[in-house]
């Protein structure tokens, strides 16, 4: 059960302009309740420590295999250092005994004390820039909501910007115990489509619209000061079709008319690869481009076909010069 005095999270990644307003310490938090097919993040779906082998930081001396307790590496003819994932427990022993990181840990347990105190080292940041702060990520932090929660109520008494980054789905209790501690809400909304939620990402998306109802409604209450933005990946022959910008363009204009300031389309991104191949997954767009210029000038078209306000409609990422 999550509580508010410890968290699992991945890494914090600092100095970020990606992950909200201004120069920012981002929090990743490990677990997520969808998989989705395009996932940038592969190594922060399981809400439990994995393993995984950096070939390139490898010197052979295989210390990780004496000291692994379960048997669960080996090395191969080729000299590659395998992973049998039913084996591993995530104990992390592999990653101690490796003296050049080789072996990596991904996950690891904080303290709300432990981790508050490291991310008020990075306020002299937060300070230089325009609403500079931290912002909760992941995974998804919202299945760990008290200690999002804690956190963030004791960043924002010492003067922190505080953002949410959430998939939505989430049962709407843990967005009550957040919110009233958030500055910003950045919320993935993927697919409009029912029926194509649910095939890219494992589930349908009926409780995930009914949470950014639910967000609209405790700030028009006034249990919330938080701003809304929207983001959306543009993932090629998924979510970067007309149907489905404008649909969400539609829902956005009807539902949270101005209440939203900004829709943000990202790019499809595929610096993921290597992160599929060590923790030993297929990758369903491992040979998918960047898109290029124009297809995203399509993207955007598709966004400015909708109602939704268009000098709130933002284009950003990565592309492709042909």
């Amino acid at each position: 059960m999550p509580d508010a005095d410890t968290a699992l999270i991945l890494h914090l990644q600092r100095l970020s302009t990606e992950d909200g307003p201004g120069l920012r310490t981002t929090v990743f938090f490990k677990g997520c309740p969808l998989r989705c097919a395009w996932c940038h993040n592969p190594e922060s779906i399981a809400a439990h420590p994995q393993t995984q082998w950096v070939e390139t930081h490898c010197i052979g001396c295989e210390r990780c295999l004496e000291a692994c307790p379960n048997a669960a590496l080996s090395r191969t003819p080729d000299g590659l250092i395998r992973i049998d994932r039913e084996r591993c427990q995530g104990c992390g022993a592999c990653a101690q005994a490796c003296p050049t990181n080789a072996m990596e840990l991904l996950g690891q347990r904080v303290t709300l004390d432990g981790l508050t105190a490291e991310l008020l080292k990075d306020r002299a940041y937060f300070a230089q820039s325009d609403q500079g702060g931290v912002t909760a990520s992941g995974g998804e932090p919202t299945l760990q909501a008290p200690f999002v929660a804690a956190l963030f109520a004791r960043l924002q008494a010492r003067g922190v910007h505080t953002a949410l980054d959430t998939c939505g789905a989430c049962p709407p209790s843990a967005l009550a115990v957040i919110l009233p501690h958030t500055d910003l809400v950045m919320f993935d909304l993927k697919l409009i489509d029912q029926a194509a939620h649910h095939r890219e990402t494992g589930q349908g998306n009926q409780r995930i619209l009914q949470n950014l109802l639910f967000i609209s409604e405790q700030i028009q209450a006034g249990r919330s000061q938080a701003r809304i933005w929207i983001r959306t990946p543009l993932i090629p022959g998924a979510t970067a079709t007309q149907a489905n910008l404008s649909g969400i363009s539609t829902f956005i204009h009807r539902h949270l008319d101005g209440l939203v300031q900004r829709w943000e389309c990202c790019a499809f991104n595929n610096l993921c690869r290597d992160k599929y191949r060590r923790l030993g997954l297929a990758w369903r767009f491992e040979s998918t481009p960047l898109m290029t210029s124009s297809m995203l000038d399509e993207c955007h078209s598709h966004a400015l076909s909708g109602p939704f306000d268009p000098q709130r409609v933002l284009i950003t990422g990565p592309t492709r010069t042909a």
